[in-house]
């Protein structure tokens, strides 16, 4: 059975021995510290009081939120096909802990750090059946001693970008052990596959099935309901919807709406910072001051549709996005990455983002079904919103192709709960401790 390194054990402890140092000046960095130091108190102690001895149980993880919600949608899919399981959620960011509360699983909690004594007691724990690991972020020390045990070792909506640090030496070699004890794997698509077989993963265990976050947006955005208030911020006007931005973005954004209102006093925009803190909010307000924009009114502050609102609120962008006539996603004028341009895309949006867009599958199948446009600077954000208020026709076609996209890829969160089905139905059953005696 495959085995993690020392020199991967060294990092891992001298990572968590530093994190109290980066916590002094990073309140994510603190929130993630601080819940990873009580996750394994907070999973024993739910399975001491709830933990069905005959129930098997599946415990996924994810990163952060997109890794989220693409389990989400699995973890509904499996449901519907073995509701006796029992379901545990855990998670790395501190940005997920909101999907975390939401999510239908009988718990939640940061991952803990992955050091064997905290894997080991978290294991004996919760017992599971089933370890599923969301899109890349698989815990060596995790899936190798939870294979040990005899738990199946999974990966959903597997991805693995062609410029990933994983596949270079000395990371593909340290990380190898956690990919080699996994004995089912679902990748996105070819490509992915291929790069996860090059991690370590078995080559028989490895399918393609597609990208179960196609679902998971779908269904969130089919629950918003028509009279959702959050809705009527884009009432009136043609409205764009900035989502999950970046001080990058932000820039050109603002550059780019000062141009716009000269010509088009009616447009409006709405931006929704990635992480709204209150230092974040007061950049934002000083780069509209500099644009000769009028003051941002916060959502909290909002009584009705604005000019500029900047949004203060986590966990509403996917109903924000149900208020724009077009979207613009953050993440392509810095370093953070291309955040999920699905949403906007399932509500039949055109899209628009920065440059830095090439590690994103699906920014990729929205340009090539001309449902989204890559710009490199505030004038191409300018010209491209000046061209969709000018032809709002030609905009919603553009929009409608988006969601034929969305449309397109759904049937994947299905496809691997079947494949996750198939591996705790080879397990044997699980006896009572009576029944065992």
């Amino acid at each position: 059975m495959p085995q993690t390194s020392l020199t991967y054990r060294t990092i891992v402890r001298v990572a968590a021995a530093a994190m109290p140092l980066f916590s002094l000046t990073s309140p994510r960095a603190r929130a993630g510290h601080q819940g990873r130091r009580v996750a394994e108190r907070h999973l024993s102690d739910w399975a001491r009081r709830e933990r069905d001895p005959v129930r098997p149980l599946a415990w996924f993880h994810a990163s952060s939120v997109g890794e989220g919600l693409q389990a989400e949608s699995v973890i509904e899919a499996l449901r519907s096909l073995q509701p006796h399981l029992q379901f545990a959620f855990t998670h790395f960011s501190p940005s997920a802990e909101p999907l975390a509360r939401r999510l239908r699983v009988d718990v939640s909690a940061y991952a803990p750090y992955d050091l064997p004594a905290d894997i080991d007691a978290v294991l004996e724990s919760l017992r599971p059946d089933l370890l599923v690991f969301s899109k890349l972020d698989l815990w060596p020390e995790l899936a190798t001693r939870a294979a040990a045990r005899g738990v199946c070792v999974a990966i959903v909506a597997g991805t693995v970008s062609a410029g990933s640090g994983r596949l270079r030496w000395p990371a593909c070699r340290i990380l190898a052990p956690g990919y080699a004890s996994v004995a089912a794997a679902g990748a996105v698509a070819e490509p992915d596959a291929e790069r996860l077989i090059r991690l370590g993963v078995p080559r028989p265990a490895v399918r393609v099935l597609g990208d179960p976050r196609f679902d998971s947006v779908a269904a969130r955005v089919r629950a918003i309901a028509a009279d959702d208030p959050l809705l009527r911020f884009g009432q009136g006007a043609p409205t764009m919807v900035a989502g999950s931005t970046w001080p990058g973005d932000e820039s050109a954004l603002m550059a780019a709406f000062a141009a716009i209102r000269a010509d088009r006093p009616d447009a409006r925009l709405i931006v929704v910072p990635h992480e709204p803190t209150p230092g974040h909010l007061a950049g934002l307000e000083a780069l509209a001051a500099r644009a000769g924009l009028p003051r941002p009114v916060r959502l909290s502050e909002a009584t009705g549709p604005v000019p500029l609102l900047a949004v203060d609120r986590v966990g509403v962008l996917a109903a924000l996005y149900g208020a724009g006539s077009m979207a613009h996603v953050g993440g392509g004028f810095g370093r953070a990455g291309l955040h999920s341009v699905l949403e906007p895309a399932a509500w039949g949006l055109p899209v628009v983002f920065g440059p830095r867009w090439q590690e994103s599958r699906d920014a990729a199948l929205l340009r090539d079904a001309g449902a989204a446009v890559s710009v490199n600077g505030a004038d191409e954000m300018r010209t491209t919103w000046e061209t969709w208020l000018r032809d709002p026709a030609g905009s919603a076609a553009m929009g409608r192709r988006a969601r034929e996209v969305v449309e397109s890829g759904l049937g994947a969160a299905r496809l691997s709960a079947e494949m996750l089905a198939q591996l705790t139905s080879s397990r044997p059953p699980r006896t009572s401790p009576s029944e065992g005696r």
